[in-house]
């Protein structure tokens, strides 16, 4: 299938849904070069540079944030 192909199916799709599920499709699209990242192997370089002692208090930090973003949501 071909880039044009792809495109006109994508906007036949979209005048099928709702304006509700139109922003979600345009919120995904925008977000899909965010989810790339960095491959594992460029990070490698990185392992073992962090003390221990940082690494507990950044899930210290980490695990207090998600406990009070979960008292929130109730």
């Amino acid at each position: 299938m071909t880039s044009d192909q792809i495109r006109q199916k994508l906007l036949e799709r979209m005048d099928q849904l709702s304006e509700a599920e139109q922003r979600k499709v345009l919120e995904y699209a925008e977000n899909l070069s965010v989810l790339r990242g960095t491959p594992d192997k460029d990070l490698l370089k990185f392992f073992g540079t962090i003390e221990s002692d940082d690494c507990r208090r950044m899930e210290e930090a980490i695990e207090a944030g998600c406990e009070r973003a979960g008292s929130r949501g109730r």
